[in-house]
């Protein structure tokens, strides 16, 4: 489901708990609401906790070393350049 279903849920449930008025004789509808507002809480709190874990191992590190085929140390350095010649005049 996910966090906009949650909310509907909750919002539905408000409606039907507070705004209607009707009396039906087979249901109560404010019983319903409050299902349906408890309903989306739980939607709200399983899809927190399934992100908040899921963001924590998204944070795991990785480190990767490369070695090179031939060690620095033993490579010798570049030469120097030359040094600039003296402008033609």
């Amino acid at each position: 489901m996910g966090i906009g279903s949650g909310i509907f849920l909750i919002a539905i449930g408000a409606i039907l708990t507070f705004a209607v008025r009707a009396n039906v004789w087979w249901i109560d509808v404010r019983a319903v609401g409050w299902v349906f507002m408890l309903a989306g809480l739980a939607v709200l709190a399983i899809t927190l906790s399934y992100w908040q874990a899921r963001r924590q191992r998204a944070r795991t590190l990785i480190v990767e070393e490369n070695r090179l085929s031939h060690p620095t140390a033993m490579m010798p350095p570049p030469p120097d350049p030359p040094p600039p010649s003296a402008p033609p005049s």
